[in-house]
């Protein structure tokens, strides 16, 4: 494995200089990660190799990732490139010692990220983590601390709508490649809403089956899905519901979180309410005599006075999130402080996505634990139909 640098600062090589490596170089540049510099860049294109000179002079750039490993540049590399190749590039890292930071999705489908995920184990010395920023979010990491402390009871429905990622058709126009099944696996559940697929599972745990609704191309020139409804049951009767479209101009972003003993809104991932019922819900049903009966149909009884209330909301500074994140993995590297997300974790969100995808095929309810093989297939054809892509296999390519 690869060692750190003697002034505490870990070299990390960005692989991909699009719009995330260049976001990731100038954080790093300003300052805002301070256990992180720039070792390194690595770009299969000469124009942002050549880019990334121009914006980081002195910084040494890469066309092969392979020759970025064995260069001694970089003591850790992130992944800024196509969906499909994060499981072939965090496995090469891996293999290598070379500890590796994951950009979201973790891959397309369950198979590569599960192999991902193997290799991973088998080199437990060697960090890996996922660019789950949104786990950075000091609002969403304060709801956790609220459900995993018991405050609103155990789970009975989450419902999240999340339609603010408006694109026009030249955005899906712009690159071949975008909003393909070949050249990106999906639509809006792997570009867009990865975040949320991650998040729904980190606060809620995982659910064990999905009946979904999804419309490819229902409102843009594309043959992936742009709107999704999903059913999601949790066991013991909890279910959820998930919304998410590239088509809605105001864009809604409200998730609600029952329990037995209380209740989260989250509005636009900015602020909370939270409801912390004095009892059990079915304790204040029970007890509830024919006078306070009488007093609900009324109007004369406040439920007011069953719970109590609470709001929450940080300031958000752009990018503040990321660079977290990016300093989370460097301080892992330096001193063992643990991860925010675990590249382990990356399979919930994957295994999820490709769980709405294959009810919505199918028309029918699916297990999580589904034929990922079936998933594959399926997959495949709808590549085939395309015509511009290589099909997948069921390993690592």
């Amino acid at each position: 494995m690869n060692t750190v640098t003697t002034d505490q600062t870990i070299r990390l090589g960005i692989v991909g200089y699009g719009a995330q490596g260049t976001t990731y170089a100038g954080f790093i540049a300003e300052g805002r990660v301070p256990h992180m510099s720039i070792g390194a860049v690595c770009d299969t294109d000469p124009a942002r190799r050549a880019q990334a000179e121009q914006d980081h002079p002195g910084v040494t750039t890469f066309e092969d990732y392979s020759d970025l490993l064995e260069s001694g540049t970089v003591d850790a590399v992130v992944t800024c490139v196509p969906h499909y190749l994060h499981p072939d590039m965090g496995i090469r890292a891996l293999r290598h010692g070379t500890p590796v930071l994951v950009e979201k999705p973790a891959g397309v489908y369950t198979q590569q990220v599960a192999e991902l995920n193997r290799v991973a184990a088998e080199t437990p010395d060697v960090p890996f983590a996922i660019m789950f920023n949104q786990r950075n979010n000091p609002l969403y990491r304060r709801i956790k601390e609220i459900i995993d402390a018991g405050d609103i009871g155990a789970l009975r429905r989450t419902n999240w709508i999340i339609t603010t990622w408006w694109r026009p058709q030249g955005y899906y126009d712009q690159s071949a490649w975008r909003a393909t099944w070949g050249g990106e696996g999906g639509g809006v559940l792997v570009n867009q809403a990865p975040h949320q697929l991650d998040l729904i599972q980190w606060l809620c745990g995982v659910p064990r089956t999905v009946f979904a609704k999804a419309a490819f191309g229902y409102k843009r020139n594309i043959p992936v899905e742009d709107e999704v409804t999903a059913l999601l049951d949790y066991g013991n009767g909890a279910t959820g519901v998930f919304i998410t479209a590239t088509h809605d101009l105001v864009g809604t972003d409200r998730l609600e979180i029952l329990g037995d003993k209380g209740k989260i809104v989250v509005d636009g991932s900015k602020k909370a309410h939270v409801f912390r019922l004095r009892e059990d819900e079915q304790r204040i049903s029970q007890d509830l005599g024919m006078d306070g009966v009488r007093g609900l149909f009324q109007g004369q009884l406040d439920p007011h006075e069953f719970y109590e209330e609470e709001d929450i909301e940080f300031d958000s500074v752009w990018g503040e999130q990321h660079t977290g994140v990016l300093e989370n993995f460097a301080l892992h590297l330096l001193d063992g402080t643990p991860l925010l997300a675990p590249g382990s974790d990356g399979i919930n969100g994957v295994r999820l996505a490709n769980a709405i995808h294959l009810s919505a095929w199918k028309n029918e309810e699916v297990p999580l634990d589904f034929d990922a093989a079936e998933h594959l297939s399926m997959l495949n054809d709808r590549i085939l139909e395309e015509g511009e892509y290589p099909q997948r296999t069921g390993t690592v390519q």
